[in-house]
């Protein structure tokens, strides 16, 4: 997919256009790590939860239920 760099205001940049983000499941918000190697190749990694937020969310729960005493006694 060839793309050029563009201006955005007083910077530069890529537009991602409705393919490229289907593409790339990317969405407006999303977070991701750039990594520039040597030669000038430049890598997009997005950044994605290893589990969803409703398992996160019942996991901390449950760690606080269960360490209670402990955190009231650190606090």
């Amino acid at each position: 997919m060839l793309k050029s760099i563009t201006k955005i205001g007083n910077s530069q940049g890529l537009i991602f256009d409705a393919g490229l983000r289907e593409l790339t499941g990317l969405k407006e918000g999303d977070q991701v790590n750039i990594t520039v190697h040597q030669g000038g190749s430049i890598v997009i990694t997005p950044l994605r939860a290893e589990i969803p937020a409703g398992e996160a969310r019942k996991a901390a729960k449950s760690l606080i239920r269960r360490n209670d005493r402990l955190f009231k006694r650190l606090a």
